[in-house]
């Protein structure tokens, strides 16, 4: 699917006078790479703001434009009305990276302590502590922290000069179900004091619950912005899960697009289809009739909507 072609639907003002995060005609280049392709994006303070897009999509640089990591060869880039590197050395931003430096040896109280000297305007460290939900680590060392863990310290990091605006890349990688569900309470509770919130995440669920507001990225650029539903409605069809089928039997259906094992259940399909009535016509007239149980369809999501916008194959299979 050609990207150029997809309607951008959105549901706040696309250049908010207030914005927290601005970033007008940004391009950058690594050599032969285009990674930003004049990226145009807005972010209104008070924002929760969900960035998606495939590996290559930009969204790594478009972050490290924010923080002044990296520096346009085109464009303007500000939040709040300043320069990203004024922004961070002020404590207006505040950044969690995935992988961002940890000292294994140090106890989390000590390191805290050590980069909170460093804040311009510095939250009291029992607050951080508080809105992280890391006052049960605060006398762990680093070292002995699960991977869960190490990401909610990281987010204390994040909240230690008392930011307005929070940027948060992949926030729930290394947690499980359950420890992803208590830090979105928390962050929750975080958004609610009126700071901005930008998240980069692989977990659709995430963003289509938490965000109330989604931006699609793809080679450089944003190829969708708006509400989960709203961005989901770009796809036709019926989503269709069952049991007792083979992924290539439910394929072979009339009307069906593509069938895999759901993710987490691989003894349940998953299909898409261009024509549900046809499929379940097919599915309780046919050889599978009697073998099929627990049949349930529903509308396309932010997932079907995602691979749609992001798919760079023409019909015939050609990649652009």
């Amino acid at each position: 699917m050609n990207t150029e072609t997809v309607l951008v639907t959105a549901s706040s003002d696309p250049a908010p006078r207030d914005a927290a995060i601005s970033l007008r005609g940004v391009t950058r280049r690594y050599g032969a790479v285009l990674a930003l392709d004049g990226l145009d994006l807005e972010i209104g303070a008070g924002e929760i703001v969900a960035l998606l897009g495939p590996n290559g999509a930009g969204k790594s640089t478009a972050m490290e434009m924010m923080v002044g990591l990296a520096e346009p060869d085109a464009g303007a880039v500000r939040i709040l009305g300043a320069a990203p590197h004024v922004a961070t050395r002020t404590g207006l931003i505040g950044t969690m990276l995935q992988a961002g430096a940890l000292l294994p040896d140090q106890t989390v109280r000590s390191m805290l302590r050590m980069l909170r000297s460093l804040q311009a305007h510095p939250m009291p460290l029992d607050e951080v502590a508080e809105q992280a939900d890391i006052v049960d680590l605060m006398g762990r060392r680093i070292g002995a922290l699960s991977g869960g863990q190490a990401q909610r310290v990281r987010f204390a990091i994040a909240l230690l000069g008392d930011p307005q605006v929070l940027l948060l890349d992949e926030p729930t990688v290394g947690m499980d179900v359950g420890a992803r569900r208590a830090f979105w309470d928390q962050m929750r509770r975080v958004a609610a004091t009126g700071r901005t919130v930008v998240f980069a995440t692989h977990h659709l669920d995430e963003a289509e619950r938490e965000a109330a507001r989604v931006v699609v990225m793809d080679r450089g650029r944003v190829v969708a912005d708006g509400t989960g539903t709203e961005i989901s409605s770009v796809v036709a069809g019926r989503v269709l899960t069952l049991r007792g089928a083979a992924p290539a039997q439910v394929a072979a259906l009339p009307g069906v697009e593509t069938a895999t094992p759901e993710d987490g259940d691989p003894e349940r399909v998953r299909a898409v289809c261009s024509d549900s009535d046809a499929a379940l016509a097919a599915l309780f007239t046919g050889p599978l009739a009697g073998e099929v149980h627990e049949v349930l369809v529903t509308a396309p999501g932010l997932e079907e909507a995602f691979l749609r916008i992001t798919d760079h194959t023409d019909t015939d299979g050609a990649d652009r």
